[in-house]
């Protein structure tokens, strides 16, 4: 009966519930012009799921997609990341408040301007939530290096 039961514990071990990664990224540079360039940073979200703008609204209370770039002394950013996707204005009327947020797809956009002729890298990480409209997942940090 000792061994059914360990034989048991370890099935169900091994069939429970994974890591849900509903937000998966993929990472791009392009050259726009003279050493100025492009890094898209595109999540691609699945049904059901979305993550959050960097910028909510005053009362919300969802967690910002945050961008951190490390520094590096041959790069310079050139504005803010811009977001190009579908944003949705989520409203929650059991707690009266707002979120901005995407589904689908969004692509993070960041130009920066090479100081000198040289190969460097960019790297950085993009910290997120996934949500569900009944639940959260824990924020999760990934991080990028993309050469230029």
């Amino acid at each position: 009966m000792k061994i059914f039961i360990l034989i048991s514990a370890a099935l169900l071990i091994s069939l429970g519930p994974k890591a849900q990664s509903p937000v998966s990224w993929n990472y791009s540079v392009k050259k726009v012009a003279d050493n100025t360039f492009e890094v898209k940073m595109t999540a691609t979200i699945q049904s059901g799921w979305h993550l959050y703008s960097q910028n909510q609204p005053e009362d919300a209370i969802a967690l910002p997609t945050e961008i951190k770039f490390n520094g590096n002394p041959l790069l310079s950013f050139k504005d803010k990341v811009k977001e190009l996707g579908k944003l949705e204005k989520y409203e929650d009327k059991t707690l009266g408040v707002e979120a901005w947020q995407y589904s689908g797809k969004v692509e993070f956009v960041q130009t920066v301007k090479l100081k000198a002729n040289a190969k460097t890298s960019i790297t950085g990480s993009i910290e997120f939530q996934a949500c569900t409209d009944e639940k959260c997942l824990p924020p999760k940090e990934v991080k990028f290096n993309l050469s230029i």
